[in-house]
């Protein structure tokens, strides 16, 4: 890998070798956004980076959860993309609370709600993988083990985006952060085995390349009462040096290469694979990125080992115990 092309800002060619694209697997155009919904929640001209996977994935949600929405965002990128008061880039009421706290807020809405009446509106705490994986993984196990009634949405870019791109524990091996320049070299936090542990109604992984996946677990998850966890990886383009056109791409390679498959839980005990990954190679995901421009054939090698063991581990969860 390290004698990949360069390309713009800082992105890594793809080999001249690639096999062609296989036929897309979801519809696209007009069909799509039928399928989606046309509720939109989050108003154009927010201060998004291009090509920002937090930010399609809050598009998303959104259409899926419906205005009865009650928004909960800790300090991280979102903070800066919901608005500047008086402004605000969503249409939902949207609270914004310290780094490790959302999932308390979150809690403490809902039971608010409830003490007035309120049945039909939901809480939906949007924090990223440093207030998730790192700074607030005691309040969110809290709440989790209290089974409180919200919907915690982990958007996973990876690393500390919003403050300079240091490394968090969700920080892939072999990815370069301002913090990690040679490289992390400790694995990535499984948080949904952190998730699934506390044996909650629902848990599940989404994917911004297969909205309508995302829509009917983000959907179920309204239905439920409870404590619920959807975790979406989100590709950032400056953090993760790749082309703002790439962010879907990416987020289709994570799954097909089975770095982030695509499975719901409930009660911690009952696993679904909802999306059969097409096996392809890690290098096919990682050669994509400039973070991962340092690594050697060895590197890629154990991460395809790592890669591999995991998804066997789920495969035979899902075999063992299915849902």
């Amino acid at each position: 890998m390290r004698a990949r092309k360069r390309t713009a800002a800082g992105a890594v060619a793809a080999p001249a070798a690639d096999l062609p694209e296989r036929p897309e697997r979801m519809p696209s155009g007009s069909v799509m956004e039928r399928r989606l919904g046309d509720t939109e929640l989050f108003t154009p001209g927010s201060v998004a980076c291009p090509g920002c996977g937090g930010a399609l994935a809050m598009r998303h949600f959104l259409r899926a959860m419906g205005p009865e929405t009650v928004v909960v965002i800790p300090a991280c990128c979102w903070a800066i993309i919901a608005g500047q008061f008086p402004y605000a880039s969503l249409t939902v009421p949207t609270v914004n609370c310290l780094f490790a706290a959302a999932s308390a807020v979150a809690s403490g809405i809902g039971a608010g709600l409830r003490v007035r009446g309120d049945r039909s509106s939901r809480v939906m705490a949007w924090v990223g993988d440093g207030g998730t994986y790192d700074i607030g993984l005691q309040s969110l196990s809290g709440a989790l083990e209290r089974n409180d009634d919200l919907l915690y949405v982990c958007y996973d870019n990876e690393a500390y985006m919003n403050t300079g791109i240091q490394r968090s524990s969700a920080t892939p091996p072999g990815a370069w952060t301002t913090t990690t320049p040679g490289g992390k070299d400790m694995p990535k936090k499984n948080i949904m085995e952190i998730v699934t542990a506390h044996r909650i109604p629902y848990a599940a992984t989404v994917s911004l390349a297969f909205p309508e996946d995302l829509r009917e677990k983000v959907q179920k998850a309204r239905e439920i009462h409870g404590s619920r966890f959807i975790h979406v990886l989100a590709p950032c383009p400056p953090g993760w040096k790749t082309q703002s056109s790439e962010t879907v791409k990416l987020s289709r390679l994570a799954v097909d290469t089975k770095i982030a498959p695509l499975y719901e839980v409930e009660n911690g005990l009952r696993w679904r694979i909802t999306v059969e990954p097409r096996n392809l190679p890690v290098e096919d995901f990682l050669s994509r990125q400039g973070r991962f421009s340092s690594l050697g054939h060895d590197e890629v090698r154990r991460i395809q080992a790592e890669v591999d063991r995991n998804w066997a581990v789920l495969r035979r969860q899902a075999e063992v115990s299915p849902l």
